[in-house]
């Protein structure tokens, strides 16, 4: 009879659903594609004042890589937050209410993230085709890609989302991406 119990125990931890494996790779993915891109914003930036002042020559690029790469790490840094629950929220509301309203809330709540998240794609996808053929003149590479992380951010942010509600209707919580 123990050994029974044992295994009922375990058995509801040992294989973590589809969804959440795949979540959990694209958030840690995410959190080290945002600190490499903090890193080289870093370098960048180093540089730029580096060659401003010391060899008094400062390099064209600095600026304009140093600002596309905060859009990379601000976007993508945003969606792994809604997959761990780190956005900005009122949580002492959703603490007073009882359990049933307050799941149901929480759904609505990530549904209304996730039809942000898919209106980010969207838009994103359709402003990045409007200005593919332009070029960002330091870099000498699209203006496309200003918007390639806009898409990915949101993504990612319904796949996040699509997780919380899951989750919720299950009766689970979403595990952090940093545990």
């Amino acid at each position: 009879m123990s050994i029974e119990l044992e295994l009922e125990e375990v058995r509801p931890l040992a294989a973590p659903r589809l969804l959440t494996r795949v979540n959990a790779r694209l958030a840690w993915s995410g959190m080290c594609v945002a600190m490499v891109g903090l890193m080289a914003i870093v370098c960048v930036v180093f540089y730029q004042v580096f060659g401003r002042y010391v060899l008094n020559d400062s390099p064209t690029w600095a600026e304009s890589l140093a600002i596309v790469l905060v859009l990379y790490v601000t976007l993508i840094g945003a969606a792994v937050g809604v997959r761990d629950a780190g956005h900005i929220g009122l949580e002492s509301f959703l603490v007073m209410l009882p359990d049933p309203i307050r799941r149901k809330v929480e759904i609505v709540i990530y549904a209304l993230v996730g039809v942000f998240g898919a209106c980010m794609a969207y838009n994103g996808w359709v402003l990045g085709t409007s200005v593919a053929p332009y070029f960002i003149p330091n870099l000498h590479v699209s203006e496309a890609v200003r918007y390639i992380p806009l898409v990915l951010s949101g993504v990612l942010i319904v796949l996040f989302a699509i997780e919380h509600v899951v989750a919720i209707i299950r009766g689970e919580e979403v595990a952090p991406s940093w545990n």
